[in-house]
């Protein structure tokens, strides 16, 4: 199929509604806004626990966060197949190449990103918006909650990137879901096996959804960073 020919058939699918492209998509976006979804409380509230409490190894557990960041999918695709494997510590919960295998994963690789991020913004807010609300005799949650918020774009920023990270990741996926049509089957894992097998409409098709994805998830990106602006004009 030549590349013209490619192109028209992508599109093709994209207009008819190709029901096995949008399954892949559907897969994708589900098990990312899941595994984001679980992945966020305890990474905003351990980021913010790190930024605010001086502790021995503090600077260690920083370095590690940061390093975690760097970490390649498939390295984490290879430790949770062999955590969830049937000889594995969690091989009784069957998640093994399956959608909570692939939500787990995506867990995994989201947590560093969202800790960092929020580690980051909490680091870099106004000291005296805890000072404040400790005096006026605040709880600890109630510090908490307003130094959030106040740091909330940042938060945004992190859940953001998070997402375009397990959405576009293909190794883990690949490892813990086992590629199986309809059940296990992403955007990037499907664009791999497409190419390999020389049937390059569907993984055009699929291309151009994570682009748009991505474009979608920068377009909110940079309202975030004009809406965080416009705030700091304000104050």
């Amino acid at each position: 199929m030549g590349l013209v020919d490619a192109v028209r058939g992508a599109f093709g699918l994209l207009v008819n509604g190709d029901p096995v492209l949008w399954r892949i998509v559907w897969i994708s976006v589900s098990t990312s806004v899941l595994g984001l979804l679980i992945a966020t409380p305890f990474a905003v509230a351990g980021g913010y626990a790190i930024a605010m409490t001086q502790f021995r190894g503090r600077r260690v557990v920083i370095w590690l966060v940061q390093a975690a960041l760097s970490l390649p999918t498939v390295l984490i695709g290879l430790l949770l197949y062999m955590t969830l494997s049937r000889h594995g510590p969690m091989g009784g919960l069957q998640w093994l190449f399956s959608q909570p295998g692939i939500v787990a994963g995506q867990v995994v690789i989201a947590l560093p990103v969202l800790l960092a991020f929020t580690l980051s913004a909490v680091q870099a807010a106004d000291p005296r918006l805890a000072e404040t609300a400790i005096a006026h005799g605040a709880s600890p949650w109630r510090v908490m909650s307003t130094l959030l918020y106040e740091v909330r774009f940042g938060v945004m920023a992190a859940i953001i990137s998070g997402f375009g990270r397990v959405i576009s990741e293909v190794g883990c996926a690949m490892m813990v879901g086992g590629n199986i049509a309809g059940e296990t089957r992403t955007i990037t894992t499907a664009i791999a096996l497409e190419t390999s097998k020389g049937e390059f409409a569907q993984g055009i098709a699929l291309g151009v959804v994570l682009v748009t994805i991505a474009l979608a998830m920068n377009g909110a990106m940079m309202v975030l960073q004009g809406d965080a602006h416009a705030a700091r004009g304000r104050g």
